[in-house]
Formats: structure tokens, sequence, C-alpha cells
């Protein structure tokens, strides 16, 4: 029996694994109504903190997938969860969408420019200089630095976006101070997604298709890793890190359980053949 066989929880990453630019990956919708049938509870992880989940939820159902909005796992619930661990009803002074706002809100935290516990960067499309500028000054003045991803940069249609590993280093060079950063590859990221299912490491897997975030963060969280080479990683990729995944999948499609429905005749046992031929007589 593989370690595979044991799993009985799983984390996967979303863009590169279960969809690519808006379009389902061969594999995810089966994989996702497996893990249902199976009753495995799983969720979805992202490090982009802009989204909510409910956001999430419906951007992956019109790419075809069915995940409820309390499967999905983002590095602005984590950081939420995070802070409200330090420091419960504490302040904040955000840089970000409503993914990071609303995480900080439902965590009991208040959002202000004014003397914060914390200044929180996350990913927007709306970098303003005088927000930056303030976050410099607040972090300057003692509010502690907190980043929700260290990703430098993301994804469009035109080529790579900064996002908020880039704002975070300018702010960094400004003030002198680095944040602390919650989402991949900080282990945390899956601690806190191992909580809220209430899983173990030791029977919980996760699939990412990233070395540098998905596999380390995983091996270092104690979990069975498995590597797809549908997103951003491929052998030359691999070969660049000391560490290797438990598993190197072509796609998730791999993970898929042969069901009887999909059986042919000839991988049907002798027996039952010559049975079926006898019923058929």
């Amino acid at each position: 029996m593989s370690r595979r066989d044991e799993i009985e929880c799983w984390l996967t990453d979303m863009d590169g694994v279960l969809v690519h630019e808006n379009q389902a990956l061969p594999g995810a919708a089966e994989l996702l109504q497996q893990w249902r049938d199976e009753g495995k509870p799983y969720l979805v992880l992202t490090n982009n903190s802009m989204f909510t989940p409910r956001d999430l939820s419906a951007r992956l159902l019109a790419s075809g997938l069915e995940v409820p909005e309390e499967s999905i796992w983002t590095s602005a619930l984590a950081t939420a969860a995070f802070l409200k661990s330090q420091q419960p009803g504490g302040s904040a002074f955000v840089i970000g969408e409503a993914g990071i706002t609303t995480a900080l809100h439902e965590a009991g935290f208040i959002l202000t420019d004014t003397n914060p516990d914390y200044v929180v960067v996350g990913e927007t499309r709306n970098y303003s200089f005088e927000a930056i500028t303030r976050a410099i000054r607040l972090i300057a003045g003692g509010a502690r630095f907190i980043a929700t991803n260290p990703d430098a940069t993301g994804p469009s249609a035109e080529g790579p976006l900064p996002a908020t590993g880039a704002v975070a280093a300018l702010i960094t060079k400004a003030c002198g101070k680095e944040p602390y950063v919650v989402g991949k590859p900080n282990p945390m990221m899956f601690r806190s997604a191992l909580n809220k299912i209430g899983a173990h490491s030791e029977n919980t897997g996760m699939i990412g298709d990233r070395m540098d975030t998905d596999v380390v963060a995983g091996i270092e969280a104690g979990l069975h890793t498995i590597l797809v080479l549908t997103g951003i990683s491929d052998q030359t990729e691999i070969a660049k890190y000391p560490f290797r995944p438990d598993e190197i999948l072509k796609g998730v499609y791999e993970l898929l359980s042969p069901t009887p429905s999909s059986l042919t005749r000839s991988d049907l046992p002798r027996s039952t053949r010559h049975a079926q031929l006898g019923a058929r007589g």
C-alpha cells in the first residue's frame, strides 16, 4: 500500500492544478466529485488574497468546477486567523482588496490608518503611492509589518503583473523592515488549513504545481506532496531544487480512481467474463 492510499484529507492549489486561465484542467471536476463521493475533507488553497471565498467559488463555477466557499482557503483567511491568534481585537492598516479586508473584519479587527497594530499588505490592482507612503511611515512608527504572500508577480492575459511580494519589497527598502509572510511557502498556511478541516498532517495530501511554494511548504508541514506538471514546473525546474515531492504526476486526472463503469471487458477477471458469456447464452 502506498502512502497515497492512506490519505484521508486533501489540500490542493488552485491555479495550475485545477484551473488554467479560467479553464478547468482535465480531471479536476471528476477529482472534486470523487472526494465528495468518498467523504474526504478537502480545501482548495490560493496565495491570492484579493478575492473572498465567495468570489473564488463563483469564478471556479464559471470554469466548470463546483467548490463551495467553505472549501476554499486563501492567504487572506490564513493571515486573519494568524493575527487574531496574535492579538484578538487588534487594528490594521491594509493595502489590499475585499479578500483581506473582509477576512480581517470577520476576525474582529478594526481597519484604521491611525496608530494601527499592524500594516498588512495584500494583493490589489490599485496600489497607490499615497497608501504605500502611509504604510512606510506607520511601520517606521512601530506598526508590525505583515504580508499575505510572497509572490512577486501575478499572471494576466497581457503578461506578469507586480504582486504582493514586489510591493512589500518596495516598502522594506524604504523602511528597512522585512514583513512576516503568512502565505505559502510558510507552512503556517497549511497548518491553519489543516485546523479548519480537522485534519492531521500524517494522513493529508497536498497537490501543487510549484516547487518553491507548494512542495517545500508541504514537506515542512509533514504532508504527502504531489507535484503536477500542468502549471509552471517541468523536469528542468524540479532539478533545480535539493528536495523532491513524494510524487510527480502529469495532471490531477492521474489521481482518479477507476470506476466499474470505466472498465472494459478485457479489464474484467476471466471468471467474470465467462459468467457474462454464460448469462448471455
